[in-house]
């Protein structure tokens, strides 16, 4: 979780991740950071990142992000 929450700071640094709870609803990430996110974590963990679970839910925490990224493992 510690390098996902590296790339969150990565992308927008201006935002304390840790904070937050829900990181769409509180707007500290948009569809065009999800999609930066969804390249960076598929570069670094060499998996594809399946369009059909490229949901809100999946990128809401750095518990669910890491959930996702630990399905394509």
């Amino acid at each position: 979780m510690e390098k996902i929450l590296e790339i969150l700071h990565e992308i927008r640094p201006e935002f304390d991740f840790g904070e937050s709870d829900n990181y769409i609803e509180d707007g500290l990430l948009d569809s065009f950071d999800i999609v930066s996110l969804i390249s960076i974590i598929e570069e670094t963990y060499n998996i594809n990142i399946d369009g059909l679970d490229v949901i809100p839910e999946n990128f809401a925490t750095c518990s669910a992000i890491a959930s996702l990224v630990e399905k394509y493992k």
